[in-house]
């Protein structure tokens, strides 16, 4: 589905300069990692890699070749035997931005489109991973075309992304798009390497249990964080009646006439919270919900401060 109505002037497109102002209210949200990180770069996060850091690790015996200025004289003078100090190298986390802009997001009963709502979502995270130091890149992508950029440094992963999420819908001619969440995540799991932290914004609309393949791929060795974006409307049934909707630049009627058919409608999005939240413990995964009504900053801010260190043993899928 698509479009039902919508009440305010900037609820059917994100726009560039509140994406990018965004920036003052991402200071709010806590994307700190949920146990140690694994990465390849100087930056702001611990990580498994030993060396001259910023964080003490260890102490262990001394070796032939180790540097003399990393000798731990308390635990040597009670051990009675030389030992030195180990450090964890401060590392910055690549951060990947995966959000839906398909049809079903394209859909909204008041305030905004889930697709606004999404990047609005990807904007906070963006740059609140820019200002931790983070390198931000990620993939965004509709039915027609898609735009991904590789993490980069400061600001320049990031701004080509809130770009492409506030520039105008192109002709459903073009190529390069996917139909599917699976598909495009499927993509980015090539690309993406441990250490990371993956941020995927949808609706999961066409969520499946067999989706557990790709879900456990983005998670392994990562971070991933599931954010489902939804309409009022979809988390409870309107009363009895048909209502015009438009799908797809397709205009069709949504028909919940009898009891039976709210029953269906009502069931089917429980169904799919049931199962993502199924999928993501699972597989390790955080999981949060977002209405389009709720206020994005807020409520990402209170979803995110919910998140736990996830035991190693739960990242096996």
């Amino acid at each position: 589905m698509a479009q039902v109505n919508d009440r305010t002037p900037n609820g059917l497109r994100a726009d560039l300069r509140e994406l990018i102002a965004l920036r003052a209210q991402a200071r709010r949200l806590d994307l700190a990692p949920r146990g140690r990180v694994l990465a390849t770069r100087s930056g702001g996060h611990l990580s498994r890699f030993r060396g001259r850091g910023m964080e003490f690790d260890e102490s262990r015996v001394y070796l032939s070749g180790d540097d003399p200025r990393n000798m731990d004289w308390r635990v040597t003078a009670r051990a009675g035997t030389p030992h030195v100090k180990l450090f964890r190298e401060e590392r910055e986390r690549p951060v990947w931005l995966l959000v839906d802009q398909g049809p079903s997001m394209r859909f909204g009963t008041r305030v905004a489109f889930k697709s606004v709502v999404a990047a609005r979502v990807a904007a906070l995270l963006g740059w609140a991973a820019v200002d931790r130091g983070d390198r931000v890149g990620g993939l965004v992508f509709d039915e027609a075309r898609h735009l991904e950029r590789r993490p980069a440094a400061r600001s320049a992963g990031l701004l080509p992304l809130l770009e492409r999420l506030a520039a105008p819908a192109e002709p459903a001619m073009e190529t390069g798009g996917w139909t599917s969440l699976a598909a495009a995540a499927s993509h980015l799991a090539a690309r993406v390497r441990s250490g990371s932290l993956i941020a995927l914004v949808s609706d999961f609309a066409d969520l499946d249990e067999p989706d557990g393949a790709w879900i456990a791929r983005l998670a392994s060795g990562s971070e991933l964080l599931l954010v489902l974006v939804h309409d009022p409307i979809e988390a409870n049934a309107p009363p009895a009646g048909r209502y015009p909707v438009l799908m797809g630049g397709r205009r069709g009627i949504l028909d919940l006439t009898g009891v039976g058919a709210r029953t269906r409608y009502q069931a089917a999005f429980e169904q799919r919270l049931a199962l993502l939240e199924r999928l993501a413990r699972r597989h390790g995964a955080h999981w949060l919900r977002l209405s389009t009504v709720d206020p994005v900053g807020p409520a990402l801010a209170l979803a995110l401060g919910t998140r736990r260190a996830i035991p190693a043993a739960r990242r096996v899928s």
